[in-house]
């Protein structure tokens, strides 16, 4: 039997890609899944799908840049399941364009998504992690966290910052013997809807190109069920995950 097992796990930013991919990798392990995006059709089509393969799956509308909905999340989680054991923190936009265009409604969001809702779910979560001295928070942040390019300065920014919460979480509560365990992975090229999220078009035709080696979000959720598949002693605190040829 998989340590995943009966494991409830929240996973923002579930309606595509990594989120959906690490849902149904779950699933099929025996977790217990909250499922949280603002696509209720996208979430309620994910849930008819786990459901119907003998998996266990609850949904909420959630959008991640409301530190109260996440509060709301976190608490129907505990509500639904009793506990909070493990937090998939997935949900991300990556708009990409040089600084001179000024494009600051897409900073403002990957602020507010990529950092403030990274923040605010570990905040939902942690207290009931703390009581119970168990948990485990997975940070989803890139390969964009460890380098810097032109057009991608803020993105590569916030995601800097990810890594630098996960860190300094894994930190907090190593020192505090609650047992909860850190973990931030780092995608890279992964087929996703998070490359329409950039408008410019002079760099979505480079982006466009340097994706044609993406691998499959599959790859990720195997990795990040790796991790909370770990014995309890044991906390993989860093994955970095590209295709075999991407270069970046």
């Amino acid at each position: 039997m998989s340590t995943i097992q009966n494991q409830a796990v929240i996973i923002t930013g579930a309606s595509s890609g990594i989120g959906e991919a690490t849902a149904k990798e779950l699933a099929s392990k025996g977790a217990k899944l909250v499922l949280a995006a603002r696509r209720e059709d996208r979430l309620k089509k994910l849930q008819d799908e786990i459901q119907t393969s003998g998996g266990q799956a609850i949904y909420k509308v959630t959008d991640v840049t409301s530190h109260e909905q996440l509060e709301e999340l976190a608490a129907y989680a505990l509500k639904e399941f009793g506990k909070i054991d493990v937090l998939v923190n997935n949900a991300g936009v990556m708009p990409q364009a040089f600084l001179f265009k000024k494009k600051i409604e897409e900073w403002d969001q990957m602020i507010d998504v990529n950092i403030k809702g990274v923040l605010y779910a570990i905040a939902a979560v942690l207290p009931s992690m703390r009581e119970r001295k168990s948990g485990h928070i997975i940070n989803l942040s890139s390969v964009a966290g460890h380098n810097i390019y032109p057009g991608g300065t803020v993105y590569c920014g916030t995601k800097h910052a990810v890594r630098a919460i996960s860190e300094g979480l894994r930190q907090e509560e190593a020192m505090s013997g609650t047992n909860i365990r850190v973990t931030n992975v780092s995608p890279g090229a992964v087929n996703s809807e998070l490359l329409e999220t950039t408008t410019d078009p002079e760099l979505k035709a480079g982006l466009d190109e340097f994706y044609k080696v993406a691998i499959d979000a599959d790859s990720i959720a195997r990795a990040i069920s790796f991790a909370i598949e770990q014995p309890s002693d044991v906390a993989i605190n860093e994955l970095i995950i590209r295709p075999t040829v991407q270069v970046g």
